[in-house]
């Protein structure tokens, strides 16, 4: 998995102010908009190692039993220890748990590592991408790419 900084573009970069970042996680973790919204950690060494975020899939196509890893995370450092593993392991067991029958997740196109990580752990692509505007002005652009994977019983 490569870095966000290797990743994003660097007027995003830039513009990202740590302390409202780290208050909009803040939010989301004390008051996700559904029941079905969830933050998972990995903790290693006394700090946090890694997360993920499940909730419903709000893409155009999906359906009710479309769930969705809507980020994911492994600290540089942290690498190589197992996180990324239970880390993925959790989410589709609570995408599980909440009803879901399909996991989906966006990758940005480039980031090699991860996609060859989550395609070994049996995900593939499903031929849909998208490009998303990040400044609201096309100055700074991200394409995806997405994955997807059974997760029935």
């Amino acid at each position: 998995m490569r870095s966000y900084a290797e990743l994003l573009p660097q007027a995003l970069l830039n513009q990202i102010d740590a302390t409202t970042f780290a208050e909009t996680w803040r939010h989301a973790v004390m008051r996700p908009p559904t029941a079905r919204h969830r933050v998972l950690v990995a903790l290693g060494h006394g700090r946090v190692s890694g997360f993920a975020a499940t909730a419903p899939s709000e893409d155009p196509d999906a359906g009710p039993d479309d769930g969705e890893v809507v980020a994911f995370h492994v600290d540089p450092d942290a690498r190589g220890e197992g996180h990324g593993s239970r880390l993925v392991t959790a989410a589709v067991d609570t995408l599980r748990a909440d009803g879901f029958m399909r996991a989906r997740v966006w990758l940005v196109v480039g980031d090699d590592d991860l996609r060859g990580f989550l395609e070994s752990a049996g995900w593939a692509p499903d031929s849909a991408h998208r490009t998303l505007d990040l400044t609201g002005d096309g100055a700074a652009t991200l394409r995806q790419i997405r994955l997807h994977a059974d997760i029935s019983p």
